[in-house]
């Protein structure tokens, strides 16, 4: 088991910037990738940036060059610096970890709780 733990949503104006934090614990030895995902009012949650294992990013192309997702690998925690904030970028962010698992040669897939992000004048 995974446990991701995020902190640093809220409410932003317009232009602002947030940095969020996933901090993990558990059985954190054969996470592969984690990454931020989002999930607007109405909307299907969508992919916001992942990291891998061996540092490679991949981010969603409305994302790109505004946030930037980083590790801390002494604190086994990931962030996602957000920047030039826009009010569509308000949404829910979720943590999640794809840990590999050897003896079913699958991945499975963990999630934080999700903080909130608000962008609003």
């Amino acid at each position: 088991q995974v446990q991701l733990v995020e902190s640093g949503g809220g409410l932003v104006q317009p232009g602002g910037s947030l940095r969020l934090s996933c901090a993990a614990s558990g059985s954190i030895f054969n996470i592969n990738a984690m990454g931020w995902y989002r999930q607007a009012p109405g909307k299907q949650r969508e992919l916001v940036a992942t990291i891998t294992r061996g540092g490679s990013t991949n981010y969603a192309d409305s994302m790109k060059g505004r946030f930037t997702i980083s590790r801390d690998n002494a604190k086994n925690t990931v962030y996602l610096q957000m920047n030039s904030l826009k009010p569509e970028d308000t949404a829910v962010y979720y943590c999640n970890a794809a840990v590999w698992i050897a003896t079913m040669n699958r991945f499975n897939s963990y999630w934080g709780q999700g903080t909130q992000v608000t962008v609003s004048s």
